[in-house]
């Protein structure tokens, strides 16, 4: 604006660059510049103020101290929002730097109160006494303000009870979830329409790229998904002074509108959003950057097309509260999705892939608690053994979170050592188990059901075991007979306690099918385990009929409660139908 090239000097008015000088010292302004009957001001060539009239002082509302001295363009120049004036963007600048005569019949200044002066100027080279290629800016306010006038303050978007609400509601809301999604479309829902009737959010994924992830528009009474103005965005440019770029790089909350995007574009992104303008008919928009503690997750922006009225600087606070909060949302979620990614892997890996035992089907499932990180204590497992046969297990270290998945982990790798090693019967590898446990691991308690399987010299199954403190296997007879095993059944793990272990054996029927399983998959708050356990016997035979992976699936759909805080591991075993 009012002139003031870049602080590398007046290279377009000489030929060698001039040492960045102090700020000038006051200069008493001219005597011609009194007789001029507008406002009136000089600035050197580094763009500082010289010298100014009393019109320019009253019509600016500032005194000569507080001109004089100073940039002109930063002090004064700013956009139809009242937004700092970028330097490209300045044809008062531009004429200054080529020491040209030139005008413009619409531009604003800002006053000392904060206020935007519309107004019209010309500019042009002026000796002053004692200061070479200084330069004359003259400028005119078609509606100067009034003396003594106060400067009349924008409408607010919401009164201060309501946006006090409007703030309680958003923290509330989408710090209630975890879910990325969920709390974009809580936001959505939370600022339209009341604030605006468009609703842009850009956001910066992990490897640095820009995604314009929403784009709604409050048409009437719904709320409209434009996905087609959705999607990826180019890079964010360094020091472009656009208003979305600037949010994108956190530097500060700006307005902007159709006409801030109409120039020559610096950089992609000005593109898309000279395009978003285009698309959606926004005459106003407020963008602020969304942050977290941490870094920045992107920009928010609120648009108006058919709502009247622009948004104004006294606006921008609002904006900033929100996207402070959705931010630290995000964050958390992003957090959250990321350690279940992780966790899920670390899962993927710690439980097996089911062996294939001719004659046998088998089929596992695990459902991760709903609360916890997607890993859990509870587990399966089916190995063969030396001697031929076929071990299984299902087990639950205490907790559901990556300290018992690791403990989980432990004393699944010690028993199919222990169990491949010793030709022994499942109740003595299990003691050993349980005394090795309570050295070597950082395992507190964990219950366990250890079972071999092989075939009986008559063509049947025979399925012996042992129970450390487990819920007891089922056995679902192919016309839905249906029968706990209880016996062999002994203490849990980790109490040290060296009580002899029991085993037990039965010959498993044509067709018949084995259910093991951790005790998420009978618990429920507020109701006792024998209420579990019947509402699984008689989902179980009523579903024996069907295959064995649609009867796992069913089961647990039937079964599992509602309101379940564990995880659940199950393995299914069916017998062949005929020895």
């Amino acid at each position: 604006m009012a002139a003031g090239p870049e602080q590398q000097g007046s290279q377009g008015r000489g030929s060698q660059a001039a040492p960045v000088a102090p700020p000038a010292a006051p200069v008493a302004p001219a005597e011609g510049l009194e007789a001029i009957g507008t406002g009136a001001y000089v600035v050197d060539e580094e763009g500082r103020i010289l010298a100014a009239n009393a019109r320019a002082e009253q019509l600016l509302g500032r005194s000569a101290a507080d001109l004089l001295g100073h940039d002109a363009h930063d002090l004064l120049h700013r956009d139809a929002h009242g937004q700092p004036l970028s330097r490209s963007q300045c044809d008062m600048r531009q004429a200054f730097h080529a020491g040209r005569t030139a005008q413009a019949p619409e531009d604003y200044f800002a006053r000392g109160d904060g206020s935007l002066l519309p107004i019209s100027w010309l500019i042009t080279p002026f000796d002053l006494a004692g200061h070479e290629n200084s330069t004359l800016v003259l400028f005119h306010a078609p509606h100067p303000p009034e003396a003594g006038a106060r400067p009349e303050q924008p409408p607010t978007l919401l009164p201060e009870i309501e946006r006090l609400a409007l703030l309680a509601a958003t923290t509330t809301q989408l710090t209630s979830t975890l879910d990325v999604e969920e709390a974009l479309r809580r936001l959505v829902s939370l600022v339209l329409p009341r604030l605006a009737d468009w609703i842009i959010v850009d956001l910066i994924t992990e490897r640095d790229e820009v995604w314009r992830t929403v784009v709604v528009e409050a048409d009437g009474g719904e709320l409209v998904r434009h996905e087609e103005l959705q999607g990826p965005m180019p890079p964010i440019p360094e020091e472009s002074p656009m208003p979305l770029s600037r949010a994108l790089r956190g530097v500060a909350s700006t307005l902007a509108g159709p006409q801030t995007y109409q120039g020559p574009p610096d950089s992609g992104i000005a593109v898309e959003q000279r395009r978003l303008f285009e698309a959606t008919g926004v005459h106003s928009a407020a963008i602020a950057p969304i942050r977290s503690t941490r870094a920045v997750l992107g920009a928010l922006t609120l648009g108006r097309a058919k709502q009247p009225g622009d948004f104004h600087t006294t606006d921008l606070p609002l904006l900033e509260d929100i996207a402070r909060r959705t931010g630290l949302a995000l964050d958390n979620a992003r957090l959250y999705q990321r350690q279940r990614k992780v966790a899920e892997t670390m899962q993927n890996h710690l439980l097996p892939q089911m062996p294939r035992v001719p004659g046998l089907q088998m089929t596992v499932r695990y459902l991760p608690a709903p609360d916890a990180s997607q890993v859990g204590g509870d587990w399966y497992d089916a190995f063969s053994l030396s001697d031929g046969a076929t071990a299984l297990a299902v087990g639950d270290v205490v907790g559901h979170d990556l300290e018992a998945a690791a403990g989980m982990a432990q004393v699944r790798n010690m028993l199919r050592a222990y169990a491949w090693a010793l030709h022994e019967p499942p109740s003595q590898i299990v003691a050993r188990l349980d005394e090795a446990v309570m050295h070597i691991t950082d395992v507190a308690m964990a219950t366990l059901i250890l079972a071999r399987i092989e075939p009986a010299d008559d063509g049947h199954w025979r399925l012996s075991w042992t129970n450390a403190g487990h819920p007891p296997p089922l056995l679902i007879s192919h016309d839905g007979l249906a029968e706990y095993l209880s016996g062999g059944h002994g203490i849990l793990l980790g109490t040290g306690a060296r009580r002899p272990r029991a085993d037990a054996t039965v010959l498993l029927p044509p067709g018949s099918t084995l259910l093991l399983y951790t005790d998420g998959l009978i618990e429920e708050p507020g109701h006792t385990l024998d209420e579990g356990l019947y509402r699984l016997r008689r989902h179980a035979a009523a579903l024996a009929h069907r295959p064995l992976a649609s009867f796992t699936d069913q089961l647990l759909r039937r079964v599992r409660p509602a309101a379940n805080d564990d995880d659940v591991a199950l393995l299914a075993l069916r017998a062949p139908a005929r020895p």
